[in-house]
C-alpha cells in the first residue's frame, strides 16, 4: 500500500489531469519562451542537465517544465520534488507555479524536504519522536572546546563550528578530519588534531543530549534510506520527478541523498553554472555538475546564455572576468548575450582612503536617489561584512535608508513578529466592538495597519542616523508598503481587501520566506547576494588582499574568488561601479593596489605578466587577441537572428540558414592541417578545429585582420598560421604551405587549442558541428 508522505496531495487536486482541456492547453505554458527556454520546458524525459548563465531566466525555464509537464499529463504536481537550497528560492518557485495554476507541487530544500521525510519515517522505523533539532550548534561548539581545554576567540568559534560543518556534509568522521583536511588543502582555523578533539566532543554532547544539528538531518535521512530499503522504495513511489536548482554548489553528502531519492530511475532535471561556484568552502563542489553527461550519457543538455538582466556594457565586464580564468570551472564558461538594450559604462574609481570611498559611494547613490531610481534597487556589496560599518555611517550622513542583508529573515525579527500579532489581533476585533487602535482610522487598509503600527514606532518619517532604532523603523515601513501593495492589486481582482485578508497574506509569505522590499538601499556581502539583481550595483573595496581575499593562496582558491567577483557583477542590470581605497584611513601610507582581477578590464590597465595566480597570466596570449574583438551580440549573417550556441557564433550563421561553404578550400584546409598537426606531433584539432575550418571556408577572410576575426583564431593562431591560411584562401596547394613554428613547437601539448580554439572545446561536451561537412572525432565529443 503507498502512504502519501507529509506535505503532499492525497489527490490529484489543483491539476490538470482530471480536465481533458487541460492537455489541449499545455501549449499555452510555453508562450512568452525563448527558443532555449522552450527547450528545457518540453525537455520532460530522461535525465536533463541545464547549463544556465546569470540572468538567463533559469526559474522561469524550470518551472514552466514542471507546469508543462503537469499539464501535459507526463507528470503529477504531488510526484514533482523541486530542491533547492534556500527558503527563498523555494518560496519564490511554489509562487511561479501557483500563478502558472499549478498547486501541489513540493518546492524545498534539501535539508527541509530531509526532515519532513525523518519526521514521518523515524517514530515507525525507529521509534519515538525524532530528536530535537539544534538551531544554532555554536554554544555547543564552545562548551566541547571547553571541555578540551581549547580557549577560542569569537573568530576562532565560528571558523571551528564552519570547518565541523564541512568535515560532515564531506562524510568525514572526527577520526579521519586531520587526513581529509589535509588532502582538500584546507587552511584550517586550529591544529587539525585539535579540531578532530573539538568535533569528536561535540558528537558526544549532541548525543548525550538527544539533539540533532542540521547536517545530521542529511546524514540521518541517507543512513535511513540506505539501511531500509522498504522506507527507500517509499519515497521513490512518491516522488517520481526530481528538479535540482543551484546544482553546482551540492555537497557530496547532498548528492548521495538525492541518489537515494532517485533510485534507478532517470527523472532528474539539474540546473547550474559552474561559473558561480562560490561556496566550496562549505563543501560544494560542481564536479557533479561538470561530469554530469559522464554519469548519464543519454542526457539532454541545453545552455540558456540569452542575458535579461543585464545590459550589453555589464555583459561584457562579466565575460572579460571569465576570459581570463582558469581551470576547470573556467573550460565550461558560458558566454552571455545580452538582450537588452545599451547602457551605460561601468564606472572605475580609485580613492585615497576608505571613508572616502564610503562617502563617494553614498554620493553617487543619492545622485541615483534623485534622478529616481528607487533604494530598494540599489545595493553596495563587499567581500567581508566588516566592511559594511563605514557604509552605514556614509549612507546616513547623507540621509539614505539602507538595510542590512545576511542578518536574521525578516519574519523572524522582533519587531516583525510582534506587528503580526497586533494586526491578527486587530483583524479578530474587526468583526466586533471597535478595536481602539482603529477608532479613528480611515476604512482603507494601509491606513489601518500604519494605525496599528504607530503604537510600536512606526512614523511618516524615517528617524535620524543609523543603528537598531532605524532598521525597526525600515521593517514597519516594509510592512505598511506591502499593504499598499496588497491592497491596490486586491481591488484590482475586485477581492476584499482588509485586515484578516492582509494577515492571511503575511502568513503565506511567511511561510514562503517571501518577504517584502524593504526601501532602503542594501548593504550585503557577495556571498549573501547569490540569486539577487538590482538595477544599480556598487562593489566596493576591490583592492588585492580583499579581492582575491588574503587567505586565498592556491590556484583554485584565487578562481573562486574570480568567480565571486563575477556573482557581484552580474547582480547588476544597468548601473554597475567598482570602487577600492589605497590606504584604510585618511593620511594613511598608500600602499593597496586594485584588485587584479580588473587588470585588461578598467581603463588604462593591462593583464600582469606573472605567474598564474595574478589574474590569469602565463598564457593569455590566445586571449589577448581575443580581447580587442567586440563582445556585442553577434548575429547570422544571413537571417538576422542573434546567435546563441558556440559553433553558431564562430560561423556567424544559424545552423539551418544556408552555408556559403567553399568545399575545395576546406578541402584544402583539412589537407593543410593534417600536414602541419603531423610535423608538430600534435592532434589535428590543436592546430584548429573543424568547426574554425568550416568557418574560414564559408568567410574566406582575405586579410589578416579579417581571419582574426574569426573565433577560434587567436593571436598566437593567427601568428603562427595567419600567412599559411591566407595562401591557401588565395588557392595556393597544400603541400606548397608551411606554418610558422615556433621553436619547441613540436613538443607542444593542447595547450594552444584551449587559447586558441576555447570557443569549440571549453564547451562542456561540444557542440553539434553543421551537418555540411563530417567532423572528426576530438577528446571533447
Amino acid at each position: 500500500m503507498q502512504v502519501e508522505l507529509p506535505g503532499t496531495l492525497p489527490s490529484f487536486a489543483g491539476s490538470h489531469e482530471a480536465d481533458p482541456g487541460g492537455r489541449r492547453d499545455a501549449d499555452a505554458v510555453l508562450a512568452g519562451l525563448d527558443p532555449e527556454q522552450r527547450a528545457v520546458a518540453t525537455a520532460l524525459h530522461g535525465p536533463v542537465c541545464v547549463l544556465a548563465g546569470a540572468g538567463t531566466g533559469k526559474t522561469r525555464a524550470i518551472t514552466h517544465r514542471i507546469a508543462y509537464g503537469v499539464r501535459s499529463g507526463v507528470m503529477q504536481p504531488q510526484r514533482v520534488l523541486a530542491v533547492t537550497f534556500t527558503a527563498r528560492a523555494a518560496g519564490e518557485m511554489r509562487g511561479r507555479l501557483r500563478q502558472l495554476g499549478v498547486e501541489g507541487v513540493q518546492a524545498r530544500t534539501f535539508h527541509a524536504a530531509a526532515l519532513r521525510q525523518l519526521q514521518y519515517f523515524w517514530p515507525r522505523v525507529i521509534g519515538g519522536e525524532l530528536p530535537r533539532l539544534l538551531e544554532r550548534k555554536v554554544q555547543l561548539v564552545a562548551e566541547a572546546a571547553g571541555r578540551c581545554r581549547i580557549r577560542l576567540e569569537r573568530t576562532e568559534l565560528r571558523d571551528l563550528t564552519a570547518e565541523i560543518e564541512w568535515a560532515k556534509v564531506t562524510q568525514t568522521v572526527p577520526e579521519d578530519y586531520p587526513a581529509a583536511a589535509a588532502k582538500s588543502g584546507r587552511e584550517t582555523p586550529r591544529d587539525p588534531a585539535e579540531i578532530r578533539q573539538v568535533y569528536k566532543v561535540y558528537e558526544e554532547l549532541k548525543r548525550d543530549r538527544g539533539v540533532i544539528d542540521f547536517e545530521d538531518v542529511l546524514l540521518l535521512a541517507v543512513g535511513v534510506l540506505d539501511d531500509r530499503p522498504e522506507v527507500a522504495e517509499q519515497v521513490r513511489a512518491q516522488y517520481q520527478h526530481f528538479v535540482v536548482d543551484e546544482y553546482q554548489d551540492v555537497s557530496p553528502l547532498q548528492q548521495r541523498l538525492l541518489d537515494l531519492w532517485l533510485g534507478p530511475r532517470s527523472s532528474l532535471c539539474v540546473v547550474g553554472d559552474a561559473s558561480q561556484t562560490i561556496y566550496s568552502f562549505t563543501g560544494a563542489t560542481p564536479e557533479y555538475l561538470l561530469g554530469f553527461r559522464t554519469r548519464h550519457p543519454d542526457a539532454t543538455v541545453i545552455k540558456l546564455v540569452r542575458d535579461y538582466r543585464s545590459t550589453p556594457q555589464v555583459v561584457h565586464l562579466a565575460n572579460g572576468l571569465l576570459a581570463q580564468a582558469r581551470g576547470q570551472a573556467a573550460q565550461h564558461r558560458l558566454e552571455l548575450v545580452s538582450q537588452r538594450d545599451t547602457g551605460p559604462e561601468p564606472v572605475y574609481l580609485e580613492y585615497p582612503d576608505e571613508p572616502a570611498e564610503a562617502e563617494g559611494t553614498a554620493k553617487r547613490i543619492r545622485a541615483l536617489l534623485d534622478s529616481g531610481v528607487r533604494a530598494s534597487e540599489i545595493a553596495v556589496l563587499f567581500r567581508v561584512n566588516a566592511q559594511s560599518e563605514v557604509y552605514e555611517q556614509a549612507l546616513a550622513d547623507q540621509g539614505v535608508p539602507y538595510q542590512l542583508r545576511g542578518a536574521e529573515r525578516f519574519f523572524e525579527r522582533p519587531e516583525v513578529r510582534e506587528a503580526g500579532l497586533l494586526l491578527r489581533g486587530a483583524a479578530r476585533a474587526g468583526g466586533g466592538p471597535v478595536d481602539p487602535l482603529l477608532e479613528e482610522t480611515p476604512e482603507r487598509l494601509a491606513d489601518q495597519v500604519r494605525a496599528v503600527l504607530s503604537t510600536r514606532g512606526f512614523t511618516p518619517q524615517p528617524p535620524a542616523g543609523s543603528g537598531a532604532v532605524r532598521e525597526r523603523w525600515e521593517s514597519l515601513a516594509a510592512l505598511v508598503r506591502l499593504s499598499e501593495d496588497f491592497e491596490a492589486a486586491q481591488h484590482a481582482a475586485q477581492q476584499p481587501a482588509n485586515l484578516a485578508a492582509y494577515v492571511a497574506e503575511l502568513d503565506a509569505r511567511a511561510a514562503a520566506q517571501h518577504a517584502p522590499a524593504v526601501e532602503g538601499v542594501t548593504l550585503a556581502s557577495l556571498h549573501s547576494a547569490k540569486g539577487l539583481e538590482w538595477d544599480a550595483v556598487f562593489l566596493v573595496g576591490l583592492t588585492e588582499g580583499m579581492m582575491p581575499i588574503t587567505y586565498a593562496k592556491t590556484d583554485e582558491q584565487i578562481e573562486e574568488e574570480r568567480r565571486l567577483l563575477y556573482v557581484g557583477v552580474t547582480r547588476a542590470r544597468v548601473h554597475l561601479g567598482l570602487s577600492w581605497a589605497l590606504a584604510r584611513s585618511p593620511g594613511g601610507r598608500a600602499s593597496r593596489s586594485p584588485s587584479r582581477f580588473l587588470d585588461g578590464l578598467r581603463p588604462g590597465s593591462a593583464l600582469r605578466a606573472t605567474g598564474g595566480g595574478r589574474g590569469g597570466a602565463g598564457g593569455q596570449g590566445g586571449q589577448g587577441g581575443r580581447a580587442s574583438r567586440s563582445r556585442s551580440p553577434i548575429k547570422c549573417r544571413v537571417c538576422g537572428r542573434v546567435l546563441t550556441e558556440a559553433v553558431e557564433r564562430k560561423l556567424r550563421r544559424c545552423e539551418d540558414c544556408p552555408s556559403t561553404l567553399d568545399e575545395g578550400l576546406y578541402e584544402r584546409l583539412r589537407d593543410w592541417r593534417g600536414r602541419t598537426a603531423k610535423e608538430q606531433g600534435l592532434p589535428g584539432y590543436c592546430v584548429f578545429t573543424d568547426a574554425t575550418l568550416i568557418a574560414i571556408a564559408e568567410q574566406q577572410p582575405g586579410s589578416l585582420p579579417d581571419l582574426g576575426q574569426i573565433s577560434g583564431v587567436g593571436r598566437a593562431k593567427l601568428d603562427k598560421y595567419g600567412e599559411a591560411v591566407l595562401s591557401l584562401c588565395a588557392g595556393a596547394d597544400p603541400s606548397g604551405v608551411e606554418a610558422k613554428l615556433d621553436a619547441g613547437a613540436g613538443t607542444r601539448s593542447g595547450g594552444d587549442a584551449e587559447q586558441g580554439d576555447q570557443g569549440d572545446i571549453s564547451d562542456l561536451w561540444g557542440d553539434p558541428a553543421p551537418a555540411t561537412t563530417p567532423v572528426e572525432d576530438s577528446p571533447e565529443k
